[in-house]
């Protein structure tokens, strides 16, 4: 039996290895989609709204999708949204849910993997929403500004519907 004969092996199984843990890296795929049920936003019938929170959730390791739906999340608000944002209707973030320090704020949204959450501050306390149809335009730049440029504008009038 020659040398390559022997570490072929042990080469297919660390490729193996490698490939699965990139896998487990990328929660984008299976997270948003299994996570519990999103609290549901309630209609409040009038514009109570405070505040809106868009947060992008990751971990430690992201993949070019999770990285891609914070990225074009903080460029659709940064582009539609400069006035909200400046008198601070409007919040955007990159949280790691890894840290010890971002441990409240998980709980708080109850985030499960990489994610994309719209918080809302109205006359009636908190409401928050996981939005997982961001994945499925992360490669349409235009299809995923546009629709999360409405989603946000409706719950900025709070329309929480």
């Amino acid at each position: 039996m020659t040398t390559l004969q022997r570490i072929y092996p042990v080469i297919i199984l660390i490729f193996l290895i490698i490939i699965c843990g990139l896998l487990a890296g990328c929660t984008s795929i299976s997270s948003p989609k299994i996570s519990a049920s999103p609290e549901p936003l309630s209609t409040t019938g009038t514009n109570t709204v405070e505040r809106v929170e868009v947060i992008h959730f990751h971990g430690n390791r992201q993949c070019a999708s999770c990285i891609a739906v914070g990225d074009l999340a903080e460029r659709t608000v940064n582009a539609s949204f400069r006035n909200d944002l400046i008198l601070g209707r409007l919040v955007f973030l990159h949280v790691n849910y890894d840290l010890p320090e971002n441990t409240a704020l998980k709980t708080k949204y109850n985030v499960t993997g990489s994610s994309l959450w719209i918080g809302v501050y109205d006359a009636n306390g908190f409401s928050k929403e996981e939005d997982i149809r961001v994945w499925s335009l992360i490669n349409d730049e235009e299809a995923y500004s546009r629709y999360l440029t409405g989603l946000i504008t409706k719950r900025l009038n709070g329309d929480l519907s």
